[in-house]
């Protein structure tokens, strides 16, 4: 470890401390006592209020137990975090105005030479989502949806929600355990589990109108809902074994409902597995388009008739 960076690890374990002695900072950090002594009269001209008492028993004491000094980033340091700020730009993030706060406190910290670095870096490197035109490291343009900042918000206090969505022309609303939250294809999903209906159910954010949290009467676990979802999810009638081109292809596009599950380390193959309720003639009608788009380059190990019928007749158009 560097000098610098085992002085800053030290100025935050006394920081947090009432009181210290030498041979624990040797224990510690697994340095000698001549250097944890050094070290320590460095902290002190850096200005932390330190007071040695002699004795048997003596050590130091932290003033206050309050005083951290500027924290210190090596050059690497900062161009990961402004390169992991460049990364995420136009990527409808949460919490994107606290990030410019963030960036201009940071940007105080560091020096002269380092922010010109900081200035070529953004001039040079494009990330996907980046206007070149306008390559600023506080850009905050394509913001999240309103709701996003808010649903996180209520998620950290309850899982039970009452979410109200726009679904074409009417608003519907639905009591959900919520699952996961994550991004996929541009969008902000929501999976949870339908309380009414217990079934699992996959929402868009951009759809929200409203969000709160649901009261319920009897408390449901996580574990028992995963428990019956699992049981749900061995009605699975449709498996496609997937190579590296129809893998390209589901990136591109797939149904929201369904997931990828790769059967190789290099990611060339893989699997799906699902449930496709073939009496709901939109959802028949989609995946059957789907599959089209996919190509040729799947394995079909289980499909219902009526999914193939469908793929069979689309197929005839083209081959009479």
């Amino acid at each position: 470890m560097k000098k610098v960076e085992r002085i800053n690890i030290i100025m935050r374990y006394i920081n947090n401390r009432a009181h210290f002695t030498i041979s624990e900072i040797m224990r510690e950090f697994n340095i000698s006592r001549s250097t944890a002594i050094r070290d320590i009269r460095e902290i002190e001209a850096m200005g932390m209020p330190l007071v040695a008492e002699v004795g048997r028993d003596g050590g130091y004491f932290v003033m206050n137990n309050s005083v951290l000094p500027t924290v210190r980033f090596t050059d690497n340091e900062i161009k990961a975090l402004f390169l992991a700020f460049m990364a995420t730009r136009n990527q409808q993030l949460p919490y994107l105005k606290s990030r410019q706060s963030l960036t201009e406190k940071l940007l105080g910290l560091i020096s002269e030479n380092q922010q010109d670095d900081l200035v070529l870096l953004n001039q040079i490197l494009l990330f996907e989502g980046t206007n070149p035109h306008n390559p600023d490291l506080l850009d905050l343009s394509d913001l999240p949806h309103p709701m996003l900042e808010k649903l996180i918000q209520l998620l950290l206090i309850e899982s039970s929600l009452l979410v109200t969505v726009q679904e074409e022309r009417e608003i519907k609303s639905y009591p959900i355990y919520l699952l996961q939250l994550y991004r996929e294809k541009s969008l902000w999903i929501i999976e949870g589990f339908d309380l009414e209906e217990e079934k699992r159910r996959i929402l868009s954010v951009d759809n929200l109108t409203h969000i709160e949290p649901f009261p319920t009467k009897k408390k449901v676990s996580k574990k028992k809902i995963l428990e019956k979802l699992s049981k749900q999810e061995e009605m699975i009638n449709l498996v496609l074994e997937l190579g590296p081109k129809a893998i390209a292809q589901f990136k591109k596009y797939h149904p929201l409902k369904l997931s990828l599950s790769y059967t190789n380390p290099y990611q060339t193959t893989a699997v799906i597995k699902t449930f496709i309720n073939v009496r709901h003639a939109e959802e028949l009608t989609e995946i059957t388009n789907w599959l089209l788009f996919l190509g040729g380059d799947i394995q079909v190990k289980e499909m219902p008739e009526e999914i193939l019928a469908g793929v069979q007749e689309r197929l005839s158009l083209f081959c009479p």
